[in-house]
C-alpha cells in the first residue's frame, strides 16, 4: 500500500485511535486480514468471523510488526476502532485508488472470470507495473484489499468483481471505480439466488453503468458473441468495445484450431492489425478470454504484437483451474476442481475431448451448486454432453446431483461401465487407481464445495500411491 500514516487512516474510515502513542507512525506494509501475513508496517484487519475472531491475534500481529490493528473495539494494542470493519476496509480503498491515479480495469461474468483477469494482467504487465486479484478474492472483502496493495508504481489495477444479487456490482464500483469495464458472459452460476439469466445480465451490467462516459476515457469491453451482454451497449455512456468471433466484433478470431495437444490456435484481429497466437493454455473456450485481455489491451495503446506474444506466453495462474500434470508413468491430470457450473463443466469436457486424442479421457466430476431448479436439468445436460463427445468414462461422485450426471450419460446412450456413480472422493481414487493406464487423461471438476481437488491430489502423488488416502 502506498506509505499513510495511521492519523491519516483514522480520519479516511472515521475512526478513534486507541494505544496509539505516535499518530504519525506509517503503515508502509501492506493491509492483511491474515495474521500469518503480517509484515512489519502492516495494517491488520480484525475481522469478527463465526469461528475465528481476528481481535484475539492483535497482540500477536504488533509483536509480528503490524503498525496498527483495524478493529471493532479496543484491543490493548495500536488499532484505529471503527464502527464497521468491513465498511472501513471500502473506505480506505477508495482513498487510495483515488490518490494512485492508476488506471483501474474491472470485469465479470458468469464463467471464465479468474483465467481472463489473470490473462488481462499477463498482458498488461509487458507495458507497465500490474497489480491484479489473487486467485478469485472478488468480493466486498477480497476486492479492497487487493486494491489496497497498489503502490506508487503501478499503473494498471485489474480487478475482478463477483456477484451473488442485484447490487453486488454496484457496491464494489462504487470502492473502486474503473475506467475499462469488461463484461465477458451471462450464463447460469448462481441462477439459484438470481432467478433467471435476465436478472444475472441486470447484475453484470451494473459495472458497464459504472463506467465514465466515453469523453472522459470510459471503455466497456462486451462479449458480441453474448446477446445478453451486447446488449450492456444501452446502458452505458462509455466507448464500446466488442470482441468475439463475429465479423461484427472490433477484436476478433479467425482460423481457430486446436493443437494435437488441446491448445488453442488463431489469428487475433485488431483496429490495429492482426497477428497470430498459440496458446499455452488448454481448451478453446480460452479463445474468448484471450480476445477479451486483447481487446482491453489495445484500448491501453500495446501493439497487435505486443498482444500476441503475451497471450502466447501466458499461463495459468490460479490453481486447480485446467492445471495440467503429467505423472511419470504418461498419465494426464487436469486439475480443474476449483469450482464449476454449466458452462464451464461444457467448456472442460470439451477441452477434455480434444486433449484425449491419443489414449482414454476420464471425466471425473461432482455437484454443480447454486442452479436452483435448473439442478436436475443441467447435471443432466452435462451427463449427456460427455456421451456426445466421446469421454471414454464419465465418473460421477457424490449425492443426489452426481446421479443426475450419471442418469444423464446413461439415457444418452451410455452402456456396461462408460458411466459409473461412485459415493465418494477416495471411492472415485480407488476406482481411477485400479484401471488407469498410460496415455490416459483425467479431468477432475465440480464446485468448489465438493473439493473435488483432492482426487487430483491423490492421483498425483508420487511413491506409495496405493497408500495415500483422501482427506
Amino acid at each position: 500500500m502506498i506509505a499513510l500514516s495511521l492519523a491519516e487512516i483514522a480520519a479516511v474510515v472515521g475512526g478513534q485511535t486507541h494505544d496509539i502513542p505516535d499518530p504519525s507512525a506509517q503503515v508502509t506494509g501492506p493491509v492483511v486480514r491474515d495474521s500469518r501475513e503480517v509484515e512489519p508496517g502492516s495494517l491488520f484487519v480484525a475481522f469478527a468471523g463465526e469461528r475465528v475472531d481476528g481481535h484475539d491475534f492483535a497482540a500477536a500481529v504488533v509483536e509480528a510488526g503490524a503498525a496498527a490493528v483495524l478493529a471493532s473495539r479496543p484491543v490493548g494494542v495500536p488499532a484505529i476502532v471503527v464502527d464497521d470493519v468491513q465498511t472501513a476496509l471500502g473506505a480506505l480503498a477508495r482513498h487510495v485508488v483515488d490518490k494512485l491515479g492508476a488506471t483501474l480495469v474491472a470485469l465479470t461474468g458468469s464463467a471464465g472470470k479468474t483465467s481472463t483477469k489473470d490473462l488481462v494482467a499477463q498482458v498488461l504487465r509487458r507495458a507497465a507495473p500490474t497489480v491484479f486479484t489473487p486467485g478469485s478474492l472478488n468480493n466486498e472483502i477480497g476486492l479492497p484489499l487487493t486494491a489496497l496493495s497498489a503502490t506508487e508504481e503501478t499503473k494498471f489495477l485489474v480487478l475482478e468483481m463477483g456477484a451473488r444479487g442485484i447490487g453486488h456490482i454496484r457496491y464494489l464500483t462504487g470502492l473502486t471505480p474503473p475506467r475499462i469495464g469488461l463484461v465477458l458472459n451471462v450464463g447460469t452460476a448462481h441462477i439459484g439466488e438470481f432467478g433467471g439469466r435476465e436478472q444475472i445480465a441486470q447484475a453484470k451490467g451494473e459495472l458497464v453503468e459504472a463506467l465514465p462516459a466515453a469523453a472522459d476515457g470510459g471503455v466497456a469491453v462486451l462479449n458480441a458473441d453474448d446477446p445478453l451482454v451486447r446488449a450492456m451497449a444501452s446502458r452505458t455512456a462509455a466507448k464500446v468495445v466488442l470482441f468475439g468471433e463475429s465479423g461484427e466484433a472490433d477484436v476478433r478470431a479467425e482460423n481457430v484450431r486446436l493443437t494435437d495437444s488441446g491448445q488453442p490456435s488463431f489469428s487475433l484481429h485488431t483496429p490495429s492489425g492482426c497477428s497470430d497466437v498459440t496458446m499455452r493454455l488448454y481448451g478453446e473456450h480460452h479463445v474468448s478470454n484471450a480476445l477479451a485481455a486483447a481487446a482491453v489491451a489495445h484500448e491501453l495503446g500495446m501493439s497487435v504484437t505486443e498482444i500476441a506474444t503475451a497471450l502466447s506466453e501466458a499461463g495459468s495462474l490460479s490453481r486447480w483451474r485446467m492445471e495440467v500434470t503429467e505423472r511419470p508413468d504418461g498419465v494426464t491430470i487436469v486439475n480443474d476442481a476449483y469450482n464449476a457450473n454449466p458452462e464451464s463443466m461444457r467448456a472442460a469436457l470439451r477441452a477434455l475431448a480434444a486433449m484425449g486424442k491419443g489414449g482414454r479421457t476420464w471425466a471425473v466430476l461432482g455437484k454443480m451448486a447454486e442452479l436452483g431448479d435448473e439442478a436436475l436439468a443441467e447435471h443432466d445436460a452435462v451427463g449427456r454432453l460427455a456421451v456426445r463427445l466421446n469421454v471414454s468414462k464419465l465418473v460421477a461422485v457424490g449425492g443426489i446431483e452426481a446421479s443426475w450426471l450419471q442418469l444423464g450419460a446413461y439415457n444418452e446412450g451410455s452402456w456396461g461401465e462408460e458411466s459409473v456413480h461412485v459415493s465418494d472422493a477416495q471411492a472415485a481414487v480407488d476406482l481411477l487407481r485400479s484401471e488407469l493406464r498410460p496415455g490416459d487423461v483425467v479431468l477432475v471438476k465440480a464446485s468448489r464445495s465438493v473439493g473435488l481437488e483432492s482426487v487430483a491430489q491423490a492421483l498425483l502423488a508420487t511413491g506409495a500411491e496405493g497408500e495415500v488416502a483422501v482427506r
